[in-house]
């Protein structure tokens, strides 16, 4: 019985620590528990390690560390390619060797064995679009297709040039220190993927999501119909009712039920677990970023409007305060005024509250069809943008 709960305990571990990292910065975590680990995990920890590498090692051995960060963090590198393959390599190995002996049963046909590895190649084939397209990579070439293509708002893009590239950078462009190029409708850079994910390759990146969210979703099902027809074929709950007395009532059978499972099956049931949270995960990466096209905003515009809508509510607090104090002043400097109650001053409105609110006005958002449309069919494999592109050669 140890052993279950050491498998419970190790699950709940998990599924904190995933959700933590991945999700500790999120707005509804602020201020709990998931939010200090996320804190802990990605810079507590490694400040911690940092300091004991000095005290042992000394300068060479803190020097040696950063340089494998910045190798690992700051440059192109295939790490966590390698580790994706060798995740979803080793989860398919496990599931086969444990689960394809009971395929066909009694609920699942023997086509699953072939349709699972068929969504498994399909998902690595998806990996490896997005991986290695083009992202939509700004050149002396296609810039002027660019510019006419995304205009700038004045707001959160003007016109500039790219101090790297010595380009002008279109609106919703942005330089990669990583993988050293502007990248056109910018959204950010997948350290899963090694590459941006920008203009050309969204629409590969949101199949990725959906299409692993759906398989993880199929394995968990499919391995829960194994065992739901193992518990059929072996006859578990006549046995348990007939042969044990145990009453045949949900309450009664379920503790013995979960206790033969995890005794019997307790790899498929992690695989269960983890394949089910991982779902959940990219669930919410792939609501996240569907929201993202649909409303035409990138992660990176997501950042720049939330700066600029902090920046323009202190600047106009700091407006209002200025003239609330004015308003104060003039009213201390003029005579024959009586005294306001102090009371009627007490549940006087502030003046900060009066501040009108900042709207996102996203010029780039043009409806939820249009939108769609621009994120399935980029603006760079149209006609009209090779035609202008033709046009201005």
């Amino acid at each position: 019985m140890a052993v279950h709960w050491a498998l419970i305990c190790h699950g709940l571990v998990t599924l904190t620590v995933v959700v933590s990292f991945l999700c500790g910065q999120w707005p509804i975590f602020q201020g709990t528990p998931i939010s200090s680990i996320h804190r802990f995990i990605t810079f507590g920890a490694y400040q911690y390690f940092l300091k004991f590498v000095g005290a042992v090692f000394g300068d060479k051995g803190t020097n040696l560390i950063l340089s494998v960060e910045y190798c690992c963090c700051d440059r192109p590198n295939p790490i966590l390619q390698i580790i994706y393959l060798a995740v979803i390599g080793a989860t398919y190995y496990i599931i086969a060797k444990t689960s394809f002996s009971y395929i066909p049963g009694y609920y699942l046909s023997g086509i699953h064995r072939y349709t699972s590895m068929l969504a498994v190649g399909i998902g690595i084939l998806l990996f490896l679009l997005t991986s290695f397209s083009d992202p939509g990579t700004v050149k002396a070439e296609n810039v002027s297709q660019y510019l006419s293509a995304y205009p700038y708002d004045n707001i959160i893009y003007t016109e500039k040039e790219c101090s790297t590239c010595k380009l002008q950078k279109p609106a919703r462009s942005k330089h990669c220190s990583i993988c050293n190029r502007c990248v056109a409708r910018f959204d950010h850079h997948c350290g899963w993927m090694n590459n941006c994910i920008g203009e050309r390759n969204t629409r590969y990146f949101l199949a990725f999501l959906l299409w692993h969210f759906l398989l993880c979703m199929y394995g968990t099902i499919a391995i829960g119909l194994v065992l739901a027809g193992r518990l059929k074929e072996l006859r578990v709950v006549y046995i348990l009712t007939v042969y044990y007395g145990v009453d045949n009532s949900f309450g009664s059978l379920a503790p013995y039920i979960v206790q033969w499972l995890l005794g019997s099956y307790n790899t498929q049931i992690l695989l269960m677990v983890f394949m089910a949270i991982v779902s959940l995960l990219l669930a919410g990466f792939f609501a996240y970023h569907a929201n993202l096209c649909l409303t035409n905003t990138t992660t990176n515009e997501t950042f720049k409007w939330q700066d600029y809508i902090s920046w323009q509510k202190k600047l106009r607090e700091a407006r209002a305060s200025t003239a609330a104090l004015k308003a104060s002043i003039s009213g201390m400097n003029s005579e024959g005024k009586p005294p306001e109650r102090k009371c009627r001053s007490f549940f006087r409105r502030s003046p900060l509250e009066d501040t009108e609110a900042v709207v996102k006005n996203n010029v780039y958002d043009k409806g939820f069809f249009h939108n769609f449309y621009e994120v399935i069919f980029p603006v760079s494999t149209r006609s009209s943008f090779l035609q202008t592109k033709s046009k201005s050669g």
